[in-house]
């Protein structure tokens, strides 16, 4: 297949699912252009990518652009086949003040789709997230598509939810505003699979902790989970799929969420060398109901305590082309990584 010669653009080029966007491109011998913060990040994300095994590595090039300042970013989209906007601020721990997180994702994603309009991108794939799909209905018994949005104030909602939801539906606005510019919207439900670095981040951090005994027990809850490779090849198909112009779409491994507990399962019997290899324990869900009036955490696991959320992917088969590994080849390979790199201890 003959790609373009111009770059593709790829923001966060430090990040989870970035770095996977970076190393298909570049494995396909396509040229990439990232933006990171600094220059000692570009060195960083250039050690994390040569040491994953990336190819074409000449390909590669940096442009320093940070969400929060306009400063870069008419550089960056600049002559580009197209632009993957991954990058997200994400808060680490409680969020004290929730603009610090609904800001910043809103303004930033703002931010590169009017700089890839003033530069004649022809595509935006912006990441957004299931958060912004499936979160805050309360129980349900029914198949969550593209066509639903999590509610704001809905039950279990977080200030990253209502930042993944704000931030699309701005992105929205503006491509209504300004139709030479095509957009596709990404909603990867939770995101496993090899890490690239030490960073160990996102549903990859509960792995980690069933790894290193630091979540001793299992509450009733299920997570719709997706491999990370697949979601990068689902951005990068959105990058050229005719139809996919003006879709969001949903990445998923499978219909059905996954019991943690048979994540746990699956890591006690692959890994019995590691804290996971103990026999897995149930959190009663009387208890998480208790913690959750004093831990915002146990707060945000009532509303989905005992169900198994549905997701209708369709669309990444019939727009993309896209047939996911099955979640226990995600799970198995993201904590094989972490284990190779001496993260699980």
């Amino acid at each position: 297949m003959a790609y373009p010669t111009q770059p593709v653009l790829v923001t966060g080029g430090t990040g989870f699912i970035a770095g996977h966007c970076i190393l298909q491109l570049l494995h396909a011998g396509r040229p990439v252009r990232t933006t990171v913060r600094s220059e000692s990040s570009a060195r960083r994300a250039r050690s994390i990518l040569v040491r994953a095994g990336a190819q074409n590595v000449d390909l590669l090039e940096f442009v320093t652009a940070d969400l929060t300042r306009d400063d870069g970013w008419l550089d960056a989209t600049r002559g580009t086949a197209g632009v993957l906007h991954v990058a997200s601020p994400v808060a680490p721990g409680r969020v004290e003040n929730e603009d610090d997180l609904v800001v910043p994702a809103r303004e930033g994603a703002l931010r590169v789709l009017r700089a890839a309009a003033d530069t004649g991108a022809p595509r935006v794939v912006l990441t957004s997230a299931f958060h912004a799909v499936g979160f805050g209905h309360g129980a349900v018994d029914r198949v969550f598509t593209e066509a639903d949005w999590s509610p704001l104030d809905g039950p279990g909602m977080d200030a990253y939810g209502r930042s993944k939801v704000l931030s699309e539906r701005a992105a929205w606005d503006f491509a209504e505003r300004h139709p030479q510019l095509e957009l596709v919207t990404m909603l990867p439900t939770a995101v496993v699979g090899p890490v690239l670095s030490e960073a160990v981040t996102g549903t990859n951090h509960m792995l980690q902790m069933l790894l290193n005994g630091r979540m001793p027990g299992v509450p009733d809850v299920a997570v719709p989970l997706v491999d990370v490779r697949d979601v990068a090849a689902a951005h990068i198909s959105a990058l050229g799929a005719p139809r996919a112009a003006g879709q969001r779409i949903l990445v998923a491994s499978q219909e059905a969420a996954t019991p943690l507990r048979e994540v746990a399962e699956l890591l006690r019997t692959t890994f019995p060398e590691t804290r996971a290899g103990r026999p897995v324990r149930r959190v009663p869900s009387g208890l998480i109901r208790a913690a959750a009036l004093v831990v915002p955490a146990a707060r945000s696991m009532v509303p989905d305590l005992g169900t198994v959320k549905r997701v209708s992917a369709a669309r990444q088969h019939e727009l993309l082309g896209i047939s996911p590994r099955p979640w226990g080849t995600a799970v198995v390979d993201g904590a094989r990584s972490m284990v190779e790199r001496g993260l699980a201890g």
